[in-house]
């Protein structure tokens, strides 16, 4: 019996393709709905489902991510609720992505091509190259939205930031600590409403609530118990990596 696990940040979501799945392939088990990419990779690592539904925007760790991290264990197919470049970004052949709201003869079309991948078997660096490919096509098309400036409040002062001067973000429920060398404020903004505007080669993230400029990073420290640890160049912040996390972070590593 083949084996699913479903990623989306709105449980309406996840219960609704949850539904069109059972009736389009009842013998497809689902055996895990997330609600983020960190569950998604804690589930692919743990339950290693035959297929990944992932919503490709989702806090922390988008689908994308999940899909390269998963190195092609599953066959991945997309949900998006966007409608623009992404849909021709993600049209690549051997990736499927679904347009919300879904529906059930589209779904269809989707799980076709699901089994044909499933009973070819292997396949799983060609979905890992495409992967890297999309990932690539859909930054080259953000670039042009990205965020240059944040305006912060500290007491009664306003201070304006270019965005390459920042070192890190770090938020709570409420708001978000913008770091420099020098100076800091706060943003009333999750760390999930910034993370569509910055260049992900730049801010990496490394918890759920704190994104790392890549540049300011000295060295990694781990201690007595195995947690990391992120020093900086120009600032003493110690920023603990999240277990979730540290996968991304190794990967890019080795590639720099």
């Amino acid at each position: 019996m083949p084996t699913a696990i479903i990623a989306d940040d709105e449980d309406l979501q996840r219960a609704e393709l949850q539904r069109l799945l059972a009736l389009a392939w009842p013998e497809l088990e689902i055996v895990a709905s997330c609600e983020d990419g960190s569950e998604a990779l804690a589930a692919i690592a743990e339950l290693q489902p035959d297929v990944a539904f992932l919503d490709i925007r989702m806090p922390g760790i988008s689908g994308l991510d999940v899909a390269r991290a998963s190195e092609g264990k599953a066959c991945v197919v997309f949900t998006t609720a966007y409608d623009s470049h992404a849909i021709e970004a993600f049209d690549l052949g051997a990736i499927d992505y679904l347009l919300k709201p879904i529906t059930g003869p589209r779904l269809e079309q989707a799980l076709e091509r699901v089994r044909i991948q499933l009973e070819a078997g292997g396949g799983g660096a060609e979905r890992a190259r495409r992967w890297v490919e999309l990932d690539a096509r859909l930054r080259q098309n953000a670039r042009q939205e990205r965020i240059r400036w944040i305006s912060c409040t500290a007491g009664n002062i306003i201070k304006l930031f270019p965005i390459d001067e920042i070192l890190f973000f770090e938020s709570d429920t409420r708001y978000t600590r913008v770091v420099t060398a020098l100076d800091e404020g706060l943003i009333r903004m999750p760390i999930k409403d910034l993370l569509p505007g910055l260049d992900p080669d730049q801010f990496w993230q490394i918890r759920r609530g704190t994104l790392v400029c890549a540049r300011a990073i000295a060295r990694l420290r781990r201690d007595e118990v195995g947690n990391f640890f992120v020093e900086l160049r120009e600032h003493p912040a110690q920023l603990k990596v999240g277990q979730t996390y540290a996968w991304r972070f190794r990967n890019e590593v080795l590639i720099r």
